[in-house]
């Protein structure tokens, strides 16, 4: 961590009577607090010494990663939410299985239900008897009825702990694009780390691995302290859990915090109306608001959703573009010129609150400039939404809908648990805004009402006419959620409860990087300290 560093987004400071020693006094304590402020909030501390390389599209991205795992001599750490089986996926699955036969130590860690439809059992078997080491992420258990909902929508890799990778592509054609098909690339963005934060990297992918299976030998992660710095860059490692929030929390402080400039774009962008009255507040503040997200989307429930909530933004003042190009699935953000955000996590309560996510939070203004470089060329491709005479949400031009070929061997996409959280987040602010009246409803959340109408109407009508249709389900679910509760009430009295949750390992980490700010030497009581917290 280096103390050295400013936060990304601060006030002007002022010092005592306007003397340049209190000035300067001044700015060095609005940065301390601002640093203190956005290391609680994430969860994070700041680290430097680190090298960062924007990588746009899969263009840049695949050739990166290939050349960085074709390079390996030791180990190689790979995590995605969608490996698929086909010409991108098995090029990946060959380049590793021959690394894992010349003797490196190779783990991939996939999602179960982002891998559902996109890889058999076969493709990982070959993978496992070329010697990859293959875990597959929080399949279904009868003892946790929604627990499936969390998913690892992480998407890292690792190599040597010397290289790491932090991005929105999945492996997968579809991001790569196929030009004789006429499939344009989807639009994504990642970046390269050198440095002292790839160890962070590192533990951010067995805290992962160690939730599907047996820990990770401590002495195959990196040290940090005998990692050599590769430039100047400063970044957080931000490694959300469920139920910690820490990129929530950091979003919301740098929607407050923002001066000039807050630059957003989202792939599933549903928020909650905390973070949306963030960015009204800031709009309102005179900060260029800006929100580009996809123009047609590969979850058509959550794009509808989305559109649902432009009024409040658009009346504030937010400025909203939708892509015209194929599918845009980055998730990033720059503000001030100084701090910018990419990584996995979508602006919405699947995200924020359920899945595992990671996101790198680079502070640096050089990386920053070149974030906004590609946000304005993204804007060359962009429709801007606005608000007509009527009041009404519109483009400022029509644009046609482009007609785009479904992958080979897709039924279906899906992106984690996004269009529930998402869905029910939506539905249930829009209905309970038309009974309670507590704000006006614009023609886009017609859709909504009339499909929530259907399905309370569905349901009263199928338990007046065929009562046990919906007693017998319902009493199903209260004994098995029973059974469940019981299982785990019994495990926890008989093994004890010294495992520390994830809230508890957040409060823990952010406690530890708060002493070392204020220059404390005693990690030990920090971790004390942070787990009575918690606990408390």
């Amino acid at each position: 961590m280096t103390r050295a560093q400013g936060s990304a987004v601060l006030p002007t400071a002022r010092g005592a009577a306007g003397a340049p020693g209190g000035r300067r006094a001044g700015r060095a304590t609005l940065r301390f607090v601002a640093e203190q402020a956005f290391t609680r909030a994430a969860g994070a501390p700041l680290v430097g010494g680190n090298a960062v390389r924007l990588l746009r599209d899969a263009g840049e991205n695949f050739p990166a990663w290939h050349e960085a795992i074709a390079a390996a001599r030791e180990s190689v750490l790979f995590e995605a939410y969608i490996f698929a089986d086909d010409r991108v996926g098995r090029r990946f699955a060959e380049l590793l299985a021959e690394k894992a036969r010349a003797g490196v130590r190779v783990r991939v860690l996939h999602d179960w239900l982002g891998g559902i439809g996109e890889a058999s059992s076969r493709f990982w078997r070959r993978l496992a008897d070329a010697g990859v080491e293959v875990r597959t992420f929080n399949p279904p258990r009868l003892d946790s009825p929604i627990g499936w909902m969390g998913r690892d929508h992480r998407k890292s890799i690792v190599v040597d702990g010397r290289v790491g990778f932090v991005t929105g592509l999945c492996v997968a054609e579809r991001w790569a694009g196929d030009p004789a098909r006429g499939a344009e690339p989807w639009r994504d963005t990642g970046v390269e780390v050198r440095g002292p934060a790839v160890a962070d990297l590192a533990r951010a992918f067995a805290q992962v691995w160690d939730e599907a299976g047996a820990p990770l030998p401590d002495e195959e992660l990196p040290d940090p302290a005998h990692v050599a710095a590769a430039g100047e860059v400063a970044l957080r490692v931000v490694a959300s859990e469920p139920a910690t929030a820490g990129l929530y929390r950091l979003d919301q402080l740098v929607a407050a915090m923002a001066r000039r400039s807050l630059w957003i774009t989202d792939a599933y962008f549903v928020g909650t109306a905390a973070y949306v009255q963030g960015l009204r507040a800031a709009a309102h503040d005179g900060v260029d608001v800006r929100l580009l997200v996809p123009g047609d989307s590969d979850l058509g429930l959550v794009k509808r959703l989305s559109v649902a909530g432009y009024r409040p933004l658009l009346e504030a003042g937010v400025r909203i573009f939708e892509w015209n190009g194929a599918m845009l699935h980055a998730k990033t953000a720059v503000a001030d010129g100084r701090w910018a955000r990419v990584g996995s996590s979508n602006l919405n309560l699947s995200s924020w609150l359920a899945n595992w996510e990671l996101d790198v939070a680079i502070e640096d203004e050089g990386f920053a400039q070149r974030m906004e470089d590609a946000y304005e060329e993204d804007l060359g491709r962009a429709t801007e939404i606005v608000l007509d005479a009527r009041r009404r949400v519109q483009p400022v031009r029509p644009v046609p809908r482009l007609r785009r070929p479904r992958p080979p061997g897709r039924r279906r996409r899906r992106e984690g648990s996004a269009v529930a959280a998402a869905g029910a987040l939506r539905i249930g602010n829009a209905v309970g805004a038309a009974l309670g009246g507590y704000r006006v409803l614009g023609p886009t959340e017609a859709r909504v009402l009339a499909v929530a109408a259907g399905v309370v109407l569905a349901l009263g009508a199928v338990a007046v006419l065929w009562p046990r249709v919906i007693a017998t389900p319902l009493a199903a679910l209260g004994l098995w959620l029973g059974i469940s509760l019981a299982a785990r009430a019994w495990r926890l009295r008989r093994h004890g409860a010294g495992t520390p949750t994830p809230v508890e390992r957040s409060a823990e980490e952010a406690a530890v990087a708060r002493r070392a700010l204020a220059g404390e030497a005693d990690p030990d009581r920090a971790r004390e300290d942070a787990g009575r917290d918690a606990r408390a």
